[in-house]
């Protein structure tokens, strides 16, 4: 009887705790997707460790909704969109997410994020490999590495 009450009591206490930390980790993400909102002009692009030439790169913008939803656009043409997650409290802070439509419709990634007042990089791989732990992007790694600026 007394465990039964002990084991109560520690379940009592756990539930509310648990719940502050759900609470607080909900806080954190929305503040992270509220920062990532709006339209993102690409400004550097490598792939495998390849630079992307410049005059391809400038034609390329990300919107983000506040949801996780995004688009990526080139010459303001939607080519793909879908959803992600993301964990700011994560080191590096990391994000996945998920092709729905459009250029690679069904293509799931991993990646990590680095967060600014303007300015936002992004590294991420197909979801059967390792999820990078740098900004980097090499031939070994296969990272596509994108790096932008807030434009709205």
């Amino acid at each position: 009887m007394r465990s039964l009450v002990i084991g109560l009591l520690v379940v009592g206490f756990a539930f509310p705790i648990a719940a502050h930390v759900d609470d607080a980790t909900d806080r954190t993400v929305q503040k992270d997707r509220k920062k990532l909102q709006g339209t993102w002009q690409v400004t550097s692009l490598v792939i495998a460790g390849n630079k992307a030439n410049d005059e391809d790169v400038k034609k390329l913008t990300v919107v983000n909704g506040d949801d996780g939803t995004w688009s990526v656009r080139s010459e303001g043409k939607e080519t793909s969109k879908g959803t992600s997650t993301i964990s700011p409290n994560a080191k590096p802070k990391t994000i996945d997410f998920t092709a729905t439509e459009g250029g690679g419709s069904g293509d799931q990634f991993v990646g990590i994020y680095q967060l600014g007042k303007n300015n936002r990089k992004l590294c991420f791989v197909r979801s059967d490999k390792e999820r990078p732990t740098d900004f980097t992007s090499t031939t070994e790694n296969q990272a596509i590495l994108v790096t932008f600026k807030r434009i709205e």
